[in-house]
């Protein structure tokens, strides 16, 4: 509870990053050192996130990560080594007593955003809970989902605006959203990366992330979000998973300062 707590206090934001899947250990490190550094300097809590398996994929061939076991495994080495917090996935109740053996944050994906037994699984686990807004989904709806964690008297709840889809391949950010969801009191994050995909086209999914620094920022403007949420890696084009749509490690900090501004400029407004 302490740590969640954290969350709600922070001061500009919260961040949540780290690559798609988790890849070899010469990444993740490399990954991890970075997010250190740019939180040092920043002040920011930083939540390290990977996925060890990634169910929806766009095909057959598309990597889906190295599996529980051995996933689990390279993210508890990144957090005896760097001290970073950890998020990922589940997907199965299975995988949630495992998983919080070893991560703070428990994350439903987007499209499994309205699994209520899931949802009680991870909530029952006592950690944090992150629900994904699905893309099918309107900002309202994730009051109820909300609902599903509290009624097992767990109220450490975040959500996360993925945007919402447009058409067959593309999403839109509607800023009306961060607004809608922060009325249920609990942390809304934008999740900068994956709002700028473009689902499923052709065998794998493409995206727009030249647009994140400026998507970002507006999305600080607002003064409703509390965390930010971007998947990076130091050679995006070289990715086992969302290669089109990550931002590139190098470009990181750039978009973290422009926040930073944002997010200090909106406080010495209401000053």
């Amino acid at each position: 509870m302490r740590f969640y707590e954290s969350l709600l206090h922070t001061d500009p934001f919260f961040l949540i990053a780290g690559p798609c899947v988790i890849e070899d250990d010469e990444i993740m490190k490399r990954v991890a050192e970075q997010l250190c550094e740019i939180s040092r300097r920043y002040d920011l809590i930083t939540i390290f996130k990977a996925s060890f398996k990634k169910a929806n994929r766009t095909a057959e061939t598309s990597y889906a990560g190295p599996g529980r076991e051995k996933g689990l495994a390279k993210l508890a080495a990144i957090k005896a080594e760097f001290g970073l917090p950890l998020l990922t996935d589940v997907h199965e109740i299975v995988d949630v007593k495992p998983v919080a053996e070893v991560c703070d944050i428990l994350q439903i994906p987007a499209f499994l955003s309205r699994q209520t037994e899931l949802i009680h699984a991870a909530a029952n686990s006592g950690r944090i809970v992150n629900i994904k807004k699905g893309q099918f989904m309107a900002p309202e709806d994730m009051i109820t989902a909300t609902e599903k964690v509290t009624a097992t008297n767990n109220y450490q709840v975040l959500l996360t605006e993925r945007g919402t889809s447009f058409g067959y391949h593309n999403l839109i950010v509607d800023f009306r959203s961060f607004a809608i969801m922060n009325e249920t009191h609990f942390p809304v994050i934008y999740d900068v990366t994956h709002s700028l995909q473009r689902p499923s086209v052709n065998r794998s999914s493409g995206g727009n992330p030249e647009y994140a620094e400026m998507m970002a920022t507006a999305a600080m403007a607002t003064g409703m979000v509390r965390g930010l949420f971007l998947e990076t890696h130091p050679n995006p084009m070289e990715a086992l998973s969302d290669a089109a749509s990550m931002l590139s490690l190098d470009k990181v900090e750039a978009l973290i300062e422009k926040c930073v501004r944002v997010k200090n400029s909106l406080r010495m407004s209401y000053e």
